[in-house]
């Protein structure tokens, strides 16, 4: 299993936490942002295989910043399959 803590940039959100299995997400945990949304992004990634998850929401943008906790769950997400 993969557990990181991810630090984001250029979003609300200060920490993401993910768990991978055998290439399905197993956890997702936001620290920061909006709550609700991240709640939700988080419960519709976990079972998921995180490759899928990967690009369903690395292109997402969040009011022109280039980036969003979404597209930054992408690149956690990835991290934590490489390592």
């Amino acid at each position: 299993m993969a557990q990181i803590a991810y630090k984001p940039h250029g979003v609300c959100s200060r920490q993401i936490n993910v768990d991978v299995e055998d290439g399905i997400v197993k956890s997702v945990q936001f620290v920061g942002g909006c709550n609700g949304n991240t709640q939700g992004v988080a419960k519709l990634a976990v079972g998921r295989p995180a490759q899928e998850v990967i690009d369903l929401l690395k292109d997402t943008d969040c009011n022109g910043r280039g980036t969003s906790c979404p597209a930054q769950l992408a690149k956690a997400l990835e991290e934590a399959m490489n390592k």
